[in-house]
């Protein structure tokens, strides 16, 4: 232990702080950065698509004279979907704004964009989150995650409008690993959700899973590769370190659920959100913190209210928002192991 300076020192010479808050508490946060950095814009008050769910009246052979079928088939249905809208302030009393600028030149970081940007990445991280739920949290106003949408009606019924039960192909593929985890019961995920060159497209899953995944295979067999932090940048060079087989990288996600490997066709699944509307401005800020995978919120949907001063108080309030919907089309494109504890 070091032994502290006396006065002769601590009276005649002033404090270095580095420039860089580090970030002790916030950590990975991979499924919802690639999504929300790969944003479609939201337009009107809803999202809706057709989705074929049966066949048609059927076709035949026919001879000579036989009559034809003129019945009408009847095989389409929208998916509707309504967007969520999340939340997060940002308060800072004055006085603490005032102290901070007349600290210059002594002034090592600038409260109010620190203060911003540390709620950002709170708000990414409480968004994380909500993408792994069901979207039933806060009486059902949280975004949809995949645990509704990667799903068989075990966690929810409905899902774009539309009943599980009676349109049976919204339903995913999960299936209960039984505790241990094998490359023959991914294999057989991977085929339930493959159909010609309709195929998973990318897996996660949590760390621990991840690390029980990468003992399945010798150190000559296992394929690791780096993947960027955006949909469909799927390039070597920077990001998330996954694991690659039949070509599909894996990653681990700490917000993954627990015990889970989900195995995704992202052309599938998408991130819609509403762009910066009246009485707000796009949320743009640079980093001064450090020793987290957060990145500043990009692409559309994340919004800035301004600073609004209270009139009972002296402090600075500001409001993030983000609107829109985590939307996928075609579920059965999507599939899961569940109770996943060994190999």
């Amino acid at each position: 232990m070091a032994v502290a300076l006396g006065n002769r020192i601590t009276t005649t010479t002033q404090d270095y702080y580095l420039p860089k808050v580090v970030d002790t508490i916030l950590n990975g946060n991979v499924f919802a950065t690639r999504m929300l950095r790969a944003s479609k814009e939201w337009r009107g008050n809803q999202i809706k698509k057709p989705i074929k769910y049966q066949k048609g009246v059927s076709g035949g052979s026919f001879s000579g004279l036989d009559t034809f079928s003129t019945t009408a088939s009847d095989t389409r249905v929208n998916l509707v979907y309504d967007p969520a809208f999340y939340e997060i302030n940002v308060t800072i009393p004055l006085k603490e704004v005032w102290t901070n600028a007349a600290s210059n030149p002594e002034q090592v970081l600038d409260l109010i964009e620190v203060e911003i940007e540390g709620r950002a990445e709170d708000a990414a991280d409480e968004i994380g989150t909500m993408f792994y739920s069901t979207g039933t949290g806060n009486a059902s106003k949280d975004f949809l995650g995949l645990e509704a949408i990667v799903d068989d009606t075990t966690n929810v019924t409905t899902i774009g409008g539309l009943s599980r039960s009676t349109y049976t192909t919204l339903k995913s593929t999960v299936t209960a690993s039984g505790g241990t985890l094998t490359l023959a019961k991914v294999d057989t995920l991977f085929s339930a959700i493959t159909s010609g060159a309709q195929k998973p497209s990318i897996g996660y899953t949590t760390e621990t899973v991840w690390d029980l995944f990468s003992q399945l295979f010798t150190a000559q067999e296992r394929i690791n590769k780096d993947v960027q932090m955006i949909k469909n940048g799927l390039t070597t060079g920077g990001g998330a370190t996954a694991i690659v087989y039949k070509g599909v990288p894996f990653l681990a996600d700490e917000k993954a659920t627990s015990g889970v490997l989900y195995l995704l066709n992202e052309n599938y699944l998408d991130f819609f959100a509403m762009s910066t509307k009246e009485g707000t401005e796009p949320v743009k800020f640079s980093s001064q913190i450090e020793g987290n995978d957060y990145m500043a919120p990009m692409g559309l949907g994340f919004s800035w209210s301004g600073w609004i001063k209270p009139t009972n108080a002296a402090a600075l309030v500001g409001h993030m928002y983000l609107g829109g919907e985590l939307i996928s089309w075609n579920f059965k494109r999507h599939g899961k192991l569940t109770g996943i504890t060994s190999i």
